[in-house]
């Protein structure tokens, strides 16, 4: 079975770099229409590889409903596939959990569950109306048990991506519609997973990927194959499921 996208709507948040930048690629790479959206500066490079961009802060929750509604005025349609992408530590680094401010742990919640759920409530609607669609959430390894990174907020907001994940495959099944996740382990993506990767030091380095039952660090273009699975007819009857990519642990 070949699997193509053609004359699908994609929309994929987060997506100027890392796994977001290849999974709107790949989308686009088998016939869809993808729009990305992003913070950084990097989404100029995407809208190069044909994707339809815009600078969005998705804590802006207004703006990030605004901005699907103006999707599917241009499309004339419903949102076919959702990507919850956008998330991350938000520049932190770990720190005794007395010494978290308010600030940093609402930052980390709002970029990660809070822009998966506006995004998706957004979208819900014209699935609805359409009868059908696919919501797929990037949560993480943090989201199925401590997180490397040691970031309190972070494992915490992962873990409620994944509650998303399967809450919503029951509110939206009946319609059509699947919900599932995939969970990435550890991969070299981007300049903040780079700098853990520093972090580690040799002798670190080492031990990560020796724990890793294939021996190997993933790649984006892993992430972007699982995502474009869930997306796909081969995954039509695939609800509330989250996939670890992650090599074996």
């Amino acid at each position: 079975m070949r699997i193509r996208f053609d004359g699908k709507t994609v929309v994929v948040s987060g997506a100027g770099h890392g796994f977001g930048r290849c999974i709107a690629e790949t989308f686009g790479q088998l016939g869809a229409r993808v729009f990305g959206c992003d913070l950084s500066a990097e989404l100029a490079e995407t809208a190069r590889a044909g994707v339809d961009t815009e600078v969005l802060d998705l804590t802006d929750r207004a703006a990030a409903a605004a901005w699907i509604a103006q999707i599917e005025r241009i499309t004339g349609g419903a949102v076919d596939v959702l990507v919850n992408n956008a998330g991350g530590v938000a520049e932190q680094q770990m720190r005794p959990i007395e010494e978290v401010p308010d600030v940093d742990w609402d930052r980390i919640f709002a970029v990660n569950i809070g822009a998966a759920f506006t995004l998706s409530r957004a979208v819900a609607a014209g699935m609805k109306r359409a009868g059908g669609g696919r919501i797929i959430n990037i949560s993480s390894g943090a989201g199925l048990g401590p997180s490397l990174t040691g970031i309190q907020a972070y494992c915490s907001a992962k873990h409620a991506v994944v509650g998303l994940t399967r809450q919503l495959a029951h509110e939206l099944g009946p319609f059509g519609i699947t919900v599932n996740s995939v969970a990435p382990g550890f991969v070299r993506s981007n300049a903040a997973s780079e700098r853990q990767w520093a972090g580690y030091g040799e002798e670190g380095q080492r031990a990560l990927v020796e724990r890793i039952a294939m021996k190997r660090l993933g790649t984006a273009q892993d992430i972007a194959n699982s995502v474009v699975f869930f997306a796909s007819e081969l995954a039509g009857f695939v609800n509330g499921q989250v996939l670890a990519v992650d090599g074996g642990k």
